[in-house]
């Protein structure tokens, strides 16, 4: 739809989440199962379209978008009914005799935002997630790579029915507009400063917000890491999709024993990089997708040159097609702390771990991370002080290639998570149930309260929480005398 009336498309999603209800999570993962056949078959088509609208190489098409995509349907096809199945838990003792249960059920109508780096991955796989726990979808792509007629055409061979997932397409101000509806939830993917309008605009309506936002991803290699693969692990994470990933190395932080010779390895790597839209794979980087970037780009490097870094690598006189660039001494400017969404690697060295863990930790952001060492005890003991949703260790953005894994972050990088069961699960409304037997019979912490009532009361708690291996007989005959004080209460025997 090119013009959007919000109210409009609002009211038929809500009929379509009420019908959605009486849809079975098997059929819902069926239809997924089938939506990956689809864009299995049409691979070929779908790099293309996505090449055309981002520009990017066409490795970068088919790993990132559709492996992606691919990967995360046939999760849900294999795992949603399982996830949302209905759940028992325990009962505590006090509640003896009666049941407890989760229920999974659809939130009503989702909205989700996507950005333009990943538009069919990172539009698809929240979709899809919000479909698969029984909500309507409002959709609202990008308005730099929208995609226009891809997603409607997949859905429909897929067999989807169209009001389950109504597009909306336009720029910011449809977005605004459609949560001013108010929906049941919205999902946001892109960058800070959207997600904090997005969240000031929710939060009268009390209308949660799933916020999936930028990162300054720090990659720590230390003293015992192999230099070849650490240097090619660094380059292939701030070059893929030509940098423009949330989760791209922002920022390397090597040894100081090993600095000098990872430093020659990247630039020996990068010097072999080779630009290009291409139609057979014979290129490792698209161009920038949209000409704001460049200038943010650009703008973080005069920055940092004013303060004495040293930028070395291909020279880049401007425009979409940006070289991979290492930046040393890139000192405490914008480079340093403001995401960059491009092939730009800042990098400093350090002396020790503690040493390591402060300088990545010292960001607003707090995306995901990868630490580099043989040896895995400390490659996990520093993993577990990163402040960050994500860690890999001795690789790079892996965490991203296993669809159960939940994608999130923290602090200026948003919060909720995506992906995975604990991802599927936020699309959900978590509902708790407690079961009991339909008798005369009332509860001992019902009315009336009496003195005794209260000390009887008093030594169940204290019999069911002291401890020691009398607990559980203290607890029965705490119980029985209660209970029985309580039946002669309700029969008028003893006085209330």
């Amino acid at each position: 739809m090119s013009t959007v009336d919000a109210s409009e498309v609002m009211r038929g999603s809500r009929a379509a989440a009420e019908a959605l209800r009486a849809v079975s999570v098997a059929r819902r993962a069926e239809l997924l199962g089938r939506l990956r056949d689809v864009v299995l078959r049409r691979r070929v088509d779908l790099i293309g379209a996505v090449q055309r609208e981002t520009g990017k190489c066409r490795t970068d098409a088919l790993a990132s978008e559709i492996f992606t995509v691919l990967d995360h349907l046939d999760y849900l096809a294999r795992n949603a009914p399982r996830i949302t199945r209905d759940r028992r838990v325990s009962t505590p003792l006090p509640l003896l005799g009666k049941k407890s249960r989760i229920w999974f059920e659809p939130l009503g109508v989702a909205l989700v935002i996507s950005p333009w780096n990943y538009p069919l991955a990172l539009g698809l796989v929240p979709v899809t997630s919000a479909v698969a726990a029984g909500n309507a979808v409002i959709f609202k792509p990008s308005e730099h790579t929208p995609l226009r007629g891809v997603f409607e055409g997949l859905f429909e061979e897929a067999g989807i029915p169209p009001a389950w997932i109504r597009i909306a397409y336009g720029g910011g101000e449809i977005g605004a507009s459609l949560v001013d509806a108010r929906p049941d939830i919205v999902f946001f993917t892109g960058s800070t400063g959207t997600g904090r309008r997005i969240l000031e605009r929710a939060a009268p309506l009390l209308v949660p917000v799933v916020l999936e936002l930028g990162g300054k991803d720090a990659m720590i290699v230390f003293e015992d890491a192999d230099p070849g693969r650490a240097a090619a692990g660094a380059l292939w994470g701030t070059c893929t999709n030509s940098g423009q990933s949330c989760t791209s190395v922002e920022r390397l932080l090597v040894h100081e024993s090993r600095y000098a010779e990872i430093r020659g390895e990247i630039l020996r790597q990068a010097s072999a990089i080779r630009l290009g839209t291409d139609e057979d794979g014979d290129a490792e980087m698209g161009r920038i997708a949209v000409p704001f970037q460049e200038a943010r780009i650009r703008a973080q490097l005069d920055a940092a040159a004013r303060a004495g870094a040293r930028i070395t690598g291909a020279r880049w006189e401007g425009g979409p097609w940006v070289p991979p660039m290492l930046v040393e001494e890139p000192g405490d400017g914008p480079l340093w702390n403001e995401e960059t969404f491009g092939p730009v690697l800042p990098m400093r060295g350090f002396r020790n771990e503690e040493e390591a863990i402060r300088l990545a930790n010292a960001s607003p952001y707090g995306l995901s991370a990868s630490v580099w060492s043989k040896d895995l005890a400390r490659a996990e003991r520093v993993a577990r002080r990163l402040r960050v949703g994500s860690v890999s260790i001795n690789n790079v953005m892996l965490t991203e290639g296993n669809a159960a894994l939940p994608f999130g972050g923290v602090r200026e990088s948003g919060f909720g998570r995506y992906k995975g069961e604990w991802g599927l699960l936020s699309f959900c409304n978590v509902k708790s149930v407690a079961i009991d037997r339909d008798s005369r019979k009332r509860e001992s912490h019902w009315f009336p309260y009496t003195p005794r009532k209260f000390r009887l009361l008093d030594s169940l708690v204290a019999a069911l929480f002291g401890g020691g291996w009398l607990r559980l007989p203290r607890f029965l005959v705490a119980g029985l005398r209660l209970e029985m004080y309580c039946a002669r209460l309700a029969r008028g025997k003893e006085p209330a």
